[in-house]
């Protein structure tokens, strides 16, 4: 086990669940992510970070049991890490996994679909409960990272730059002295 790996195992143990009490009845309630290994590789060389694509196969469910989704009838879902498409939580629960990891991500509401849900599958407050299993791994590559680190940092400098090289054309536009018909006169016998 790596140094990253155990960081990863270490960062995972410290989520916990908290019991609140919801008038007399007590409900085990999640506030945090909580990521469980079921099947870990026997090697384990690369791990996923931000901006890798996985493919993988999951089954969505309810605290109570019910089924809200499931991959295993279809192709793998592709996700790119960080490009938010998938619940927040998922996101998360997937940084840190190996090709042929298979994880349970217990993910509390605010970081799946929050108090409105997605209904009617999805009632609103719902924690989610995510099997999950890595069918590939695919790191990002140099040009990927320059597109996806580098390239919005320069974006973000230029448009500053492009507005105010527009303000400084419309104000010498507007600050230029315009010439009359006597100069223009001057200017026309000169080059005779």
């Amino acid at each position: 086990m790596g140094i990253r790996t155990g960081i990863a195992l270490i960062f995972l143990a410290a989520f916990a669940f908290v019991a609140a009490e919801d008038g007399e009845s007590k409900e085990s309630v999640i506030e945090q992510l909580v990521v469980e290994t079921l099947v870990m590789p026997e090697t384990c060389t690369i791990t996923s970070e931000m901006g890798d694509t996985l493919q993988i196969h999951y089954t969505g469910r309810l605290m109570d049991g019910k089924v809200i989704d499931t991959s295993l009838s279809r192709e793998p879902l592709v996700v790119e890490l960080g490009k938010r498409s998938v619940i927040t939580g998922l996101e998360q629960a997937l940084v840190g996994v190996c090709d042929g990891q298979k994880i349970k991500a217990t993910i509390p509401a605010h970081l799946a679909y929050g108090k409105r849900g997605y209904p009617p599958t999805i009632p609103g407050d719902s924690t989610l409960e995510f099997e999950v299993e890595v069918i590939s791994l695919s790191q990002q590559t140099p040009w990927q990272k320059l597109v996806n680190d580098v390239l919005p940092l320069l974006c973000l400098a230029l448009v500053p730059t492009l507005l105010g090289l527009v303000g400084l054309y419309l104000y010498n536009k507007a600050h230029a002295q315009p010439q009359g018909k006597k100069k223009n006169k001057d200017k026309k016998s000169k080059k005779k």
